[in-house]
């Protein structure tokens, strides 16, 4: 094969030396060489040394090591034009290695581990002819910024996650590379304002400070003069107004703008802003921006695609463009002050929306049927609103939704009958309004639905036994529901629940045994599932506190909350399997027999409250193994015997996490157990009503005899020791004894009546 080109031996499991006798040496007219994802040793570069044709060579995570070699053929690879050695663990030597690849355009060394300076003197200076250069998550200084100041012909130059300190340097090179269109320094601490040497940069075209501590101007005037710049990307900075907000025209004409930041008032939308024709992409979220709704931007902007603006304190109406924008697809306004109805015509003039996050405003009124005819909507979030009537029936026909969103609003009425079977609903939140009736038969073909949020509403009916066609359901949240009846032998079949809520019903019966899976289930990759989970949220109890949990958290998050219902018999010991879970409340039900010793196993549980049940037996001493346990609750049952050992966070349980257990003592209860205290058994039982007389009448019998013993003992010493009282004690009885007397002798006649003499 001397007439080979290319050869891609990519994640082919090659591992170590590669040969030097098999003919690989005879690939003289070899022009690309892929070996990335591989685990090779640097004996590569001798294998390699006589492929004078390489242009491209790509090493990526090969898992290359310390000093690359000098003499092994390396430097003979004059035509090489592009260089990927990516993650792997290399030193400042490798500059002196590839000072005679002067033909080199491409240079990939991302996460090599590089520690400080770069060197000035070891050929670093001589690859005029680089126009890439990738050096992003390697531990730098500012002296990268002299060791590039000779390659003139670099247009890109990405330093992202460098741990650059300090300020933007203007005399160390960087403002001399007048080629440069691409600069990338997000996340690199990075402070003080934007140097005025930028605008030597004329050829600049796409310029990220994202992640910094910079002081940026909203504005943007330190840049008015880079007429090629199209692209800024400067959120999570210190965005700020100057005092002299400029009128000046910018030379540059945006097409992306990515300024959102912490939460700084920035009074009025950048007046430049009015000037801009092309942009695509706009997000000013975090932006206290003071007005109404800037719908000249989308009439100004044919081409808008993207506008965030969420969390700017907006206000008034909400304005549409007055003519149809095909190409708008994403639109997030959510935590604004926008109140009144959502127009009515939304759908007619933004029919190409993807995206629809209008969430924790004041709308009111109820969803406009235009936005049924959207047919390319796929996240739809109008929660935490004012809107109210019923939920219309068209949602269901959407055929491209993904995420529903209504919750915290004031929608009555029944659920919709039936969601449409064609649609691709995976996330579902209705929770916090006023829906009654039957859960019904409203999801019934959604296998691929992920999350359904129903709580806090007025929900009746039993949970639905077709619950198990929801076959790839994570989280389900009934609670604060009328829901009734036994938990459906079907819910078991769902095996990959994580999280499951169905507290504050009337639920009965047994427990049961299912399972909630123990694996970390991987966040989906493409670009909208990592928008629509980024935007879920969910309440959860835990720790006795009702906490909102959103975006990645909650696929890590696992619990049980199966409180305030009214549940008997034992808890199953499967339980105890579930190694994984944060969060378990069985609180106030009537749940009886003992805590299961398997809840030793729950390793990762945080919370953990079983108070207000009718259990019994001992506390398992292992649960002192559960390192992680932050709540603990077994108050209000009928638990017996010694607290567990107040050793790591045991050690900070108070005495309100046991109270109400009458035969329960150690610390910290102030009941102290005895040491000759025979154990107590255990008892159980088949029904409530047994429970509820629980007596053992042994410890009755003990304590009665003690009791009147000691009573007996007091009334003598008292006697003793105060002459008056024993004196009217002597008295008493002597007039009790007398007053006996009359009694037999006036009442002798009556008794002997009665066979009494």
């Amino acid at each position: 094969m001397t007439s080979l080109k290319t050869l891609m031996l990519r994640s082919c499991n090659l591992n170590g030396q590669l040969p030097t006798t098999q003919g690989f040496l005879d690939l003289k007219n070899l022009e690309y060489l892929d070996l990335s994802y591989n685990t090779l040793n640097n004996s590569i570069f001798q294998t390699i040394r006589t492929m004078t044709s390489l242009k491209t060579l790509m090493l990526r995570s090969c898992n290359l090591n310390g000093q690359l070699p000098t003499n092994q053929g390396f430097l003979d690879l004059k035509n090489l034009e592009y260089l990927d050695l990516s993650y792997s663990t290399l030193n400042n030597s490798i500059f002196q290695t590839i000072r005679t690849m002067t033909s080199l355009k491409t240079l990939m060394l991302r996460s090599c581990n590089l520690n400080g300076q770069l060197p000035t003197t070891q050929g670093f200076l001589d690859l005029k002819n680089l126009e890439y250069l990738d050096l992003s998550s390697t531990t730098l200084n500012n002296s990268i910024f002299q060791a590039i100041r000779t390659m003139t012909s670099l247009k890109t130059l990405m330093l992202q996650s460098c741990n650059l300190n300090g300020r933007i340097p203007t005399t160390q090179g960087l403002c001399d590379l007048n080629h440069l269109q691409e600069l990338h320094m997000g996340d690199n601490d990075l402070s003080g304002v934007l140097p005025s040497c930028l605008t030597n940069l004329t050829s600049l075209q796409q310029l990220s400070l994202s992640s910094n501590q910079l002081k940026i101007p909203v504005s943007l005037s330190p840049l008015y003069n880079l007429s090629k710049l199209k692209s800024f990307y400067g959120s999570d900075n210190e965005i700020f107004t100057e005092e002299d907000d400029h009128n000046l025209s910018p030379k540059f004409q945006l097409e992306s703008l990515y300024l959102s930041s912490n939460g700084q008032g920035v009074g009025a939308l950048p007046k430049f802003l009015y000037h801009q024709f092309n942009i695509q992409s706009l997000d000013l979220t975090n932006n206290q921006i003071k007005g109404e709704f800037p719908n000249w931007l989308i009439e100004n902007n044919t081409y808008l695609q993207e506008l965030y603006l969420e969390n700017c304190s907006l206000s008034g109406p909400f304005l549409l463009p007055k003519n149809s924008h095909v190409n708008f697809s994403f639109l997030s306004i959510s935590m604004n002050h926008f109140q009144g109805q959502i127009p009515s015509e939304i759908g007619d003039r933004l029919p190409g929306l993807q995206v629809l996050f209008m969430s924790d405003n004041g709308f009111n009124g109820s969803i406009p049927f235009s936005l049924g005819n959207i047919s390319s909507l796929q996240a739809f979030d109008l929660s935490n609103n004012s809107l109210q009537g019923q939920i219309p029936g068209w949602i269901g026909n959407m055929s491209s939704l993904e995420f529903l969103d209504l919750s915290g609003n004031n929608f009555s009425g029944h659920l919709p009958p039936r969601f449409g079977t064609s649609s691709d609903l995976r996330y579902v939140y209705l929770s916090r309004n006023k829906l009654q009736g039957p859960i019904a038969m409203a999801f019934y073909d959604f296998s691929e639905m992920f999350a359904l949020d129903l709580s806090h509403n007025n929900l009746t009916g039993t949970i639905p036994e077709w619950i198990d066609r929801l076959s790839n359901l994570r989280f389900l949240l009934l609670s604060y529901n009328n829901l009734k009846g036994e938990i459906p032998i079907q819910l078991s079949k769902l095996d990959q629940l994580i999280l499951i809520d169905l507290s504050h019903n009337h639920l009965s019966g047994n427990i049961s045994s299912w399972t909630i899976s123990t694996h970390n289930f991987p966040v989906e990759s493409t670009y909208f599932d990592l928008l629509a989970i980024s935007q879920q949220s969910f309440e959860f109890t835990t720790k006795n506190v009702s906490l909102s949990y959103r975006g990645n958290i909650i696929w890590y998050f696992k619990g049980i909350d199966l409180s305030c219902n009214n549940f008997t018999g034992e808890i199953p010991l499967e339980i105890g399997n579930l190694s994984m879970i944060k969060a378990l409340n069985l609180s106030h039900n009537s749940l009886t027999g003992a805590i299961p010793p398997t809840f030793s196993n729950l390793k990762e549980i945080e919370s953990l409250d079983l108070s207000y049940n009718k259990l019994d037996g001992e506390i398992p001493p292992r649960l002192i193994e559960l390192f992680s346990l932050e709540v603990f609750s077994v108050a209000h049952n009928n638990l017996s015997g010694k607290t567990p050992a107040r050793v790591a966070q045991f050690a900070t349980f108070e005495e309100s996490c046991y109270k109400d257990n009458p035969f329960l003592c150690g610390e910290p209860l102030p009941k102290i157990c005895g040491a000759a205290m025979p154990p107590l058994p255990t008892l159980t039982s088949t029904n409530n009503e047994d429970n509820g007389g629980f007596m053992d009448m042994e410890v009755f019998y003990v304590t009665f005899g003690v009791a009147y013993i000691m009573v007996l003992l007091v009334i003598g010493v008292v006697l003793y020791i105060n002459p008056y009282w024993r004196r009217a004690w002597f008295h008493f009885i002597e007039m009790s004894i007398n007053n006996c007397y009359y009694f037999l002798v006036d009442n002798l006649s009556i008794l002997s009546k009665f066979g009494f003499s």
